[in-house]
């Protein structure tokens, strides 16, 4: 029998591109060329699966054009470029990565809630810039970490982890709201207290944002929400874009009705509202918090082994869906 082909929608370590032809006839893309749906749906027309990295949208409409389509392996542990009800119905199965990113995720945005609290980047921009000429007392005087307010919206694995981190690395105190509350021993464990989620806004002096996208977290926090924030609380998003509403968050920091920002995902990414990019108070990056080498291997061979188990009829290892049909013959 011939081997069911495959399509690596971006260029991921080549050692495990080579895994994958072991086992498929592969369709890669070293050049890590950014095709359009049309030409995403060209080269998927006679392809039986697919490795994505989170940035290529599958929707119904792509789906129609790729009639052979049995599973796509998402390299990312969210989904949100899934249309996951169009994918069930069209008997497509949908795979992400969760849990090896966890730790290193909450790594990364405790790092970024400290280097948004102490003010970090504007401090290096303006000793690169030449400015600094002597010291003064409130010379870039932040906030501190320790011994203050944690809230967190969203109190998944990722949320606890930096609910730990907090509590018991710096002695914070950790309040959190989530769509369910924990129970009382996970609560323990990271020494959280679940409040409303207008209380959390109100008394945190430093909010993380750990939600999934959806079309009900769709600006989770907007103008609204920013406004009830005390003026020095820091605002960190690491979720998605989309969670917070950009545009109004650039208006609040040029205004110091909160006192910074540190922002990982972005409205629209890979583009940034260029407000964000004229307020000094806040701390950008690319999207880059599961950005160590272990972790990014970790999940891309996670993918792989989605695709390798469901083609070997033992089912995925982390489905996010149940197609009507799981068959590997063609739609």
């Amino acid at each position: 029998m011939s081997k069911p082909r495959i399509l690596i929608a971006r260029a991921i370590f080549p050692d495990i591109v080579d895994r994958l032809r072991q086992h498929f006839d592969v369709q890669d893309n070293p050049e890590d060329v950014i095709w359009s749906p049309a030409e995403l749906a060209e080269r998927l027309a006679d392809k039986d699966g697919a490795f994505t990295t989170g940035s290529q949208r599958i929707d119904a409409t792509l789906l129609a054009a790729a009639p052979r389509l049995k599973i796509v392996a998402n390299m990312a542990v969210g989904y949100n470029n899934f249309d996951v009800d169009a994918m069930t119905a069209a008997g497509v199965q949908g795979t992400n990565t969760p849990d090896v990113l966890t730790e290193t995720t909450a790594d990364f945005g405790f790092a970024l809630l400290m280097a948004t609290a102490r003010r970090m980047t504007e401090s290096e921009h303006y000793l690169r810039a030449g400015n600094w000429t002597k010291w003064s007392y409130d010379m870039f005087a932040g906030s501190d970490i320790h011994g203050s307010t944690l809230g967190i919206i969203g109190m998944g694995r990722i949320g606890q982890g930096i609910a730990r981190r907090g509590a018991f690395g710096f002695g914070m105190k950790v309040v959190y709201h989530n769509r369910s509350r924990l129970s009382p021993a996970l609560e323990a464990e990271c020494k959280a207290t679940y409040v409303g989620k207008e209380e959390l806004l109100r008394t945190a002096d430093h909010v993380v944002l750990v939600v999934p996208y959806t079309a009900a977290s769709h600006h989770t926090i907007g103008a609204a929400e920013l406004a009830q924030m005390k003026p020095t609380a820091t605002l960190i998003n690491i979720a998605r874009g989309g969670i917070v509403d950009d545009a109004a968050l650039a208006v609040a920091l040029r205004e110091g009705r909160i006192a910074a920002a540190g922002l990982d995902v972005f409205e629209g990414e890979p583009r940034v509202h260029p407000d964000l990019l004229t307020v000094p108070n806040v701390v950008l990056t690319p999207h880059i918090a599961s950005a160590t080498v272990p972790t990014r291997r970790a999940m891309a061979n996670l993918a792989a082994d989605n695709l390798i188990a469901f083609f070997d009829g033992r089912g995925p290892l982390t489905p996010v869906n149940q197609p009507v049909s799981t068959t590997t013959a063609p739609r």
